[in-house]
């Protein structure tokens, strides 16, 4: 993948990064002021979606998670599926350090979580709540730094991240699946069959990908899995052949299309939606809590240790070479920010967590992990003084 591409996608994730902290920060503002009742009345106002007998009701809450956030899982489907193709995942070499990295920074925090809320089978649930980063949140904090990071570190952690989505996508899948609807599962299953044979057939225009996605889409929702997974197989099944080369593909133009409507539309109303929470007689003490300490330890040390020392044993035994122009300060920078959790923590902390009673100690952990992952991993990184050629 040429440079010049890594680059505008990075600058697209770092202004949304910026975006997305913006409408967190006005989502508490809001739901701490006089204004709350409304904004929680905005959440529930009903929404409903009738084709003859067939309707969807939900609150706007419910399909800005179910249905805007497909489009997001779109978006990572695709950015997989150019990845693994051309892509930072392309090779074994290029693909084993980042992978590895990803690896431990979902497994430590998960172990930390477990450990803190050992005992209590309801709050284990969130045991993935930590093991998530957030692509546009991480790459926002590194872009303020500038050329302070070498663009090899920058490209490490992009890779990192779109695994570590690749894994939440897997565990929301398997552990966060509700009671299966086998006959809306069959239709999913074969508009899924149609997506392939789509591709298969060398069909290169979107239109038929899309209508055929929303069907899986509806189906995926009304079956128990949760519908965002239909966006990733959606993402999975766009051609990466056709048209004038790669840059011409189904897959390089519906990404560079949707790129902007989910960094600057969907992830902000996204944070805007969930970032919410009252901070009425919320006390240090609440802090202390199982479920917000699991989620904020795991965040701000379990990310780190498990991203750094992945890192390091694959290099220190030859396995993987050192990002080039990279020290272990700044590895352990990026590592840091690897605990800013936030879209995809909140994300899966609904799915474990469906009881709006829970909704502020999920949402205290994340904000409050992911801030001072922010904090310290840019903190770490400024402290690097000297000015990396290669950055960016």
């Amino acid at each position: 993948m040429p440079l010049s591409t890594i680059v505008s996608f990075m600058r697209h994730e770092a202004t949304a990064g910026i975006l997305v902290m913006s409408a967190a920060v006005l989502a508490l503002i809001v739901d701490n002021s006089p204004l709350s009742t409304l904004y929680g009345a905005l959440l529930d106002t009903p929404v409903a979606l009738r084709i003859g007998a067939f309707s969807l009701d939900k609150t706007l809450l419910a399909f800005i998670n179910d249905g805007l956030m497909a489009v997001f899982f779109l978006l990572i489907g695709l950015e997989i599926k150019r990845e693994i193709i051309s892509g930072e995942l392309a090779t074994r070499e290029q693909a084993l350090l980042p992978v590895l990295a990803a690896v431990g920074g979902m497994v430590v925090p998960a172990l930390i979580y477990v450990a803190i809320n050992r005992g209590d089978a309801a709050a284990l649930r969130g045991w993935a709540i930590p093991a998530a980063t957030d692509i546009a949140f991480a790459l926002g904090v590194l872009a303020l730094l500038g050329r302070r990071v070498p663009a090899s570190l920058k490209v490490f952690l992009l890779a990192l991240a779109i695994i570590d989505d690749l894994g939440a996508i897997i565990i929301i899948a398997i552990f966060y699946t509700a009671d299966l609807s086998v006959s809306a599962l069959a239709m999913a299953a074969a508009g899924m069959v149609a997506l392939a044979l789509l591709n298969r057939a060398g069909v290169t225009r979107i239109a038929p990908y899309i209508i055929t996605g929303v069907v899986v889409w509806v189906f995926v929702l009304k079956s128990g899995v949760h519908a965002t997974l239909a966006g990733v197989v959606v993402g999975l099944a766009i051609p990466n052949a056709g048209g004038t080369g790669e840059e011409g593909s189904p897959l390089h133009r519906l990404e560079e299309m949707l790129h902007p409507w989910v960094a600057f539309g969907i992830l902000p109303v996204f944070a805007f939606a969930n970032a919410g929470v009252s901070l009425s007689g919320v006390t240090f003490a609440h802090l202390y809590q199982p479920i917000p300490l699991g989620i904020m330890l795991g965040l701000l040390i379990g990310k780190p240790v498990g991203i750094f020392g992945a890192t390091w044993a694959a290099v220190r035994s030859g396995i993987c070479r050192m990002p080039e122009g990279a020290t272990w300060a700044q590895v352990l920078g990026v590592a840091m920010l690897g605990g800013i959790g936030f879209t995809m923590s909140l994300f899966i902390g609904m799915l474990a967590f469906p009881d709006p009673a829970q909704a502020a100690a999920i949402r205290i952990g994340v904000l409050g992990g992911s801030v001072a992952a922010a904090v310290f991993g840019f903190a770490v990184l400024r402290a690097t003084r000297s000015v990396c050629a290669g950055g960016r």
